[in-house]
């Protein structure tokens, strides 16, 4: 997969294109990049996505910008195994934002990027003051060179596939639904780093993940499933917060107890599934408090993932 940062002057050739934020890449997105990649199949081109960075919403208004589903090295894995071959990575800037519709279309998507044909969700919006849709660019298509579509919206049990939905559905602590609008576990990957050692202090190491979310979309306790320790997945006890127990600081860690492995991950770039919610964070009164509510948690992810992985899954 090529990644382009920022669009060219002079565009790598005839493409089929989308263009989106495709934020964790759920359900929704997956339907519209499978059509994009038969579409591009059956015309003989390379499947392409324009997706932005930062979030348009994070540069227009920082404070009430959604919770990341997905860092950007994230995103990139989920849309290279979703089969695109090109991805336009482009800075979003109030430059970017002010271009009118007609600009963009023309200038952007059929002059740098040379789309043929481009396939949209039905809500789209584009170029200054949001007034381009998918209307405006079937009009357009023609006398641009390309063809335009609209990818209606994907239902999961009736309820909208969207990133808005996912990020309610984490916040909740409802993993199934997560699960099931994203087609896959809700995941965070990341490079394992050195923490204080506490809880190698207190008789459960943890792996300490560097965190490039943020704001993450969900805190608390968790059942996960680790990719990237052995050979196979691993059960994980994860603590994913503010630890107010033993940091006052604010940070953000997310920290991963492997009871079924020893050795050393320093270093190693860690694959996070989220399974089940346990519980809140909660600040304890003392280390052995907390020493035997980790060791609650851990017989109870071991609990769940013995169950899970012994149940028939649909």
């Amino acid at each position: 997969m090529q990644v382009f940062r920022g669009v060219p002057f002079r565009n790598a050739g005839p493409c089929a294109l989308t263009i989106g934020n495709f934020d964790g890449l759920h359900r929704g997105h997956r339907a519209m990049l499978d059509r994009l990649v038969g579409e591009a199949r059956r015309l003989g081109l390379p499947a392409a996505v324009l997706t932005f960075e930062p979030h348009p919403r994070e540069l227009f208004a920082p404070d009430s910008a959604p919770a990341r589903l997905s860092s950007l090295r994230e995103k990139l894995e989920l849309l290279r195994d979703a089969g695109m071959d090109r991805v336009y990575l482009t800075h979003f800037t109030r430059a970017f934002a002010s271009l009118e519709a007609e600009q963009f279309a023309g200038e952007i998507v059929a002059g740098q990027i040379g789309a043929r044909y481009v396939l949209v969700g039905d809500d789209f919006c584009f170029g200054k003051g949001r007034r381009g849709d998918n209307a405006l660019l079937a009009r357009l298509g023609p006398q641009l060179g390309f063809v335009a579509e609209a990818m209606p919206e994907i239902a999961v049990d009736g309820q909208r596939a969207s990133s808005t939905a996912v990020r309610k559905a984490l916040m909740d602590g409802n993993l199934p639904l997560a699960e099931q609008l994203l087609g896959r576990p809700y995941r965070i990957s990341g490079r394992v780093v050195h923490g204080n050692k506490l809880g190698r202090e207190i008789g459960f190491p943890t792996a300490n993940i560097l965190v490039k979310h943020n704001r993450p979309p969900l805190a608390g306790i968790f059942v996960t499933e680790i990719h990237g320790a052995a050979a196979t997945p691993l059960l994980g006890a994860t603590s994913f917060g503010k630890r107010p127990t033993v940091d006052d600081s604010g940070r953000v860690a997310l920290e991963v107890h492997l009871p079924d492995f020893s050795g050393d991950l320093y270093g190693r770039h860690l694959q996070v599934d989220f399974l089940h919610k346990l519980r809140d964070e909660a600040k304890y009164d003392g280390l052995e408090v907390l020493i035997a509510q980790i060791h609650r948690d851990v017989d109870d992810a071991r609990a769940f993932y013995r169950n899970r992985i012994s149940s028939p899954r649909s």
